[in-house]
């Protein structure tokens, strides 16, 4: 069996070193700042996409004046 004491742990995301229960998930404060600092800067932000409309139907062109459809 698995002694308890010596089962991995999660490791901090940033440098894989045990993780602090101070700085929890993280294991110093320079990891938890190193984290924040790419939360604000973006490196974490989600890529979109967008080609439709709300409604799910393709955008149109509003270049075109509605009389002349």
């Amino acid at each position: 069996m698995t002694d308890p004491a010596t089962s991995a742990a999660p490791a901090c995301p940033i440098c894989g070193k045990p993780r602090a229960p101070q700085h929890r998930p993280f294991c110093s404060k320079r990891c938890a700042d190193v984290d924040l600092n790419r939360w604000l800067k973006g490196v974490y932000a989600v890529p979109v996409i967008e080609n439709d409309d709300e409604d799910g139907d393709k955008a149109a062109d509003n270049s075109v004046a509605p009389s002349e459809r």
